[in-house]
């Protein structure tokens, strides 16, 4: 019920949600992504990914031989230069639709905000009923930097004219993975 309530939320604010089945099956619907937009070595169309552990070791290597345009170690310079940002974000609140993401660690707001394209991997068990509860599950002694996304960056000026992706992706992908343990990342 609560991931139904999140896509249609998010959906509603101009987010494109995919349920996938397991870890596996959403590395390879980003690889489809970067095949698709063309990721190339070349400014505007690299992809940057904050790996956060989702990814093993030998996954990591595969995929940066096949695409040598995504760069894993996250600089500014590279998400500025990029098209597409990879991130696993921490919870989703069903009520708005709305990713939260504890970003202490800079390369996982460099690649949610600066790419055109933000790819965010969510697992369904990490739905909760609202921003209360998502917040809640945060640790305030260790997050020094919180991010809440609700669809892809929107901004308006005095005459209430929308334009998607001044400030930020002008598209948002959310992969909800459904079942953690089928294909999860080993050490």
């Amino acid at each position: 019920m609560l991931i139904g309530q999140f896509v249609r939320q998010a959906e509603a604010v101009g987010a494109e949600c995919r349920l996938v089945q397991d870890r596996r099956e959403a590395v390879e619907r980003i690889v489809s992504l970067l095949r698709e937009e063309g990721v190339a070595d070349e400014p505007g169309r690299l992809a940057v990914w904050a790996c956060d552990g989702f990814l093993t070791e030998s996954e990591r290597d595969e995929l940066a031989r096949r695409f040598p345009a995504l760069h894993f170690e996250v600089t500014r310079d590279a998400a500025a230069r990029a098209l597409i940002g990879v991130s696993e974000m921490d919870w989703g609140a069903a009520e708005t639709g709305t990713l939260l993401s504890d970003s202490s660690a800079v390369a996982r707001r460099l690649v949610s905000t600066l790419p055109p394209i933000h790819a965010a991997l969510l697992y369904a068990d990490r739905i909760v009923a609202d921003m209360a509860a998502a917040l809640g599950r945060l640790d305030a002694r260790k997050c020094a930097f919180v991010a809440a996304i609700t669809g892809p960056s929107r901004t308006a000026d005095i005459e209430r004219v929308l334009t998607i992706g001044v400030h930020g992706p002008r598209r948002l992908l959310i992969l909800i993975i459904q079942n953690r343990e089928a294909g999860e990342a080993q050490p």
